[in-house]
């Protein structure tokens, strides 16, 4: 949130300069992105606020709240020159007829007069990145970002009946102000006058009711809705404004009878001859009074830090806090603004925030705790480590199936079920391993896999192993019937030498050539010529994988594995990489087989 330092000092004028509140709010409370310097002398703060502390820090109040608080310096409450002096009674009637709102506040005022805005209105709207329109709208939301609660006006002129009816729609379309047209969802919430036209909703107003240069008399209201319910609604509607991003993040509905006492003060500065009428409030369901306790020593061990009475004393103190003391243990009342506080951890956050996080010390305690043997983790460990040493080597494959007993509710159009065996899924991966043994270097696919299969029965933990399509498969509980009981879990050693490599992306070429040589050449001679030409795109190999001898000459073959890490290979530049081996080969009176 934009915040203007201009505006902050409203309310703290003791307040440091711009840059030293920004260090403060950024070590105490929420990071400050930039502090940017405005042709007329103001900063601008851009405070990057968390959605836990959204409730009362999207406003300058909330903002100037909080610094006084942190630094313990004056605040000046604005709620004195708010008031109105005088009202007169009131037809208008208001409905809450769904719980997705907690409680809406409307009045009538006559005689207003549609027109710009003071210079004081404009500079600070346009100090935060908004624009003017009118001085009524501007009223609107001067409130908003002033104590965070977003209100609408409508020209009551134009609203059918004097009645107010917050409801859910049942799929009507809206033109929303702006020019935007949706069309409402079943469920969302809207405000709607006594004919069911909507007029509005918690994310944006609705052109139906909208001011012009003509309008004399409105409607002010002020709702709190669900923040659950309003974020839908934006996310469904691909609506963004200030207005839903407050109510989103949930609101106090004690907040409302403020904002109303703002927004008529400031209508009546900008519109004198104004009359206005009593409020209508209906509050169904009142926020509840949080309440919870906490000992300081409770708070000292969350904290690892040792916490006085009195440290405690003086924030609560200066946050407001209602508290009562005795023997350690405090009974506090949490201000209705302070949606973020439920618990004593809530609290242990709270203090080590306004004492600084630099006093907690990073000692990491001794803790005397010997976990239990998962057993079936142990057992799968001993099968895993006796095939492992047996020369298998671990897969893991897919746990859904084209058939099986186990139908699941939303999956891939060939994977229905979920697999009833291991086995099927081994063969296919030693099929897939045994078209890559070139390029794993070895002669004989051994893999096992060790996973859950599904049956209308239940879920069972099975072994599979095997090579060339020969499985075995059994339950887990079977194959580790001979695991010795003393079978120990101690973790790795963390002084294991590290060989990761990554692999190429793209394909392998594999290439045989055979060499027939006098009887006392060696293969290691051969080998050398074939190292010395065969480039540097040979990633496995030159492998000597077969000898044979005959009529006084011994054939010796060898495989090399070429592999790009930047390009698929061709065939046409690996047969040139072969010709100019064979050629070399030649030279030597050598026979290519």
């Amino acid at each position: 949130m934009k915040i203007s330092y201009n505006w902050l000092k409203w309310y703290v004028p003791d307040a440091p300069k711009a840059e030293e509140i920004a260090d403060i709010l950024t070590y105490h409370l929420a990071e400050v992105e930039t502090v940017e310097k405005l042709p007329d002398g103001d900063f601008i703060l851009d405070v990057k606020i968390l959605p836990n502390r959204a409730h009362d820090l999207l406003s300058h109040q909330g903002m100037a709240r909080e610094i006084s608080s942190l630094l313990n310096i004056k605040y000046v409450d604005p709620t004195p020159k708010y008031k109105i002096s005088e009202s007169g009674p009131t037809k208008l009637k208001v409905e809450i007829n769904t719980e997705k709102c907690r409680r809406d506040a409307a009045r009538i005022v006559r005689n207003i007069k549609v027109g710009p805005s003071p210079d004081w209105v404009v500079q600070h709207l346009e100090s935060i990145g908004q624009r003017s329109i009118n001085n009524i709208v501007d009223a609107t939301n001067i409130v908003m970002f002033d104590c965070g609660q977003p209100s609408h006006v409508f020209d009551m002129d134009k609203v059918k009946g004097l009645k107010l009816d917050i409801n859910t729609s049942d799929g009507e379309k809206i033109s929303f102000l702006g020019g935007a047209q949706k069309e409402l969802q079943k469920g969302m919430v809207a405000i709607y006058d006594a004919e069911g036209n909507a007029i509005g909703t918690g994310v944006k107003g609705g052109t139906l009711a909208e001011l012009d240069n003509n309008t004399k008399n409105i409607i002010l209201q002020i709702d709190n809705f669900n923040p659950v319910s309003v974020r839908k609604m934006g996310q469904t509607l691909n609506m963004f404004t200030e207005g839903r991003k407050r109510f989103e993040n949930d609101l106090s509905p004690e907040l409302i009878p403020y904002a109303m006492r703002e927004l008529s003060a400031l209508i009546l500065e900008m519109c004198p001859e104004a009359q206005f009428e009593d409020i209508v409030d209906v509050y169904p369901d009142k926020q509840k009074e949080s309440k919870f306790y906490f000992s300081t020593d409770r708070i000292s061990n969350i904290l690892g830090l040792k916490v006085s009475d009195k440290e405690i004393e003086d924030i609560l103190k200066r946050y407001l806090f209602k508290y009562v003391l005795k023997k350690g243990v405090f009974d506090i009342i949490v201000p209705p603004m302070r949606l973020d506080l439920a618990t004593e951890q809530d609290m242990a956050e709270e203090v080590v925030r306004i004492l600084g996080y630099d006093k907690v010390k990073g000692n990491i305690p001794k803790i005397n705790f010997k976990p239990k043997v998962n057993e079936t983790y142990a057992k799968i460990t001993w099968a895993r480590n006796k095939l492992l040493s047996e020369g298998y080597s671990e897969v893991m494959t897919y746990a859904f199936a084209n058939k099986g007993e186990v139908e699941v509710q939303n999956s891939a159009s060939d994977k229905k079920f979920l697999r009833t065996n291991l086995a099927d899924g081994l063969k296919e991966s030693i099929k897939l391993n045994q078209l890559n043994a070139p390029f794993l270097g070895i002669d004989k696919v051994k893999v096992f896999e060790i996973g859950t299969i599904f049956k209308k029965g239940g879920e069972e933990m099975h072994v599979a192993y095997g090579d060339k399509k020969e499985i075995k498969e059994i339950k887990l509980e079977e194959f580790c019937k001979d695991m010795p009981k003393d079978f120990p879990l101690e973790p790795r050693s963390s002084n294991l030498e590290a060989k990761f490599k990554m692999w190429s992306l793209f394909p392998f070429i594999a290439r045989d050539i055979a060499v027939f040589v006098p009887e006392n050449v060696k293969s290691t001679e051969v080998l050398k010529i074939i190292k010395e030409n065969m480039g540097d795109m040979v990633i496995k190999g030159p492998e000597l994988f077969d000898e044979f001898k005959k009529d006084g000459k011994v054939s010796y073959a060898f495989r090399l594995v070429f592999q790009s890490y930047e390009r698929t290979l061709t065939d046409e530049e690996i047969n040139k990489i072969m010709e100019k081996i064979a050629e070399k080969i030649k030279a030597k009176s050598w026979q290519v087989r």
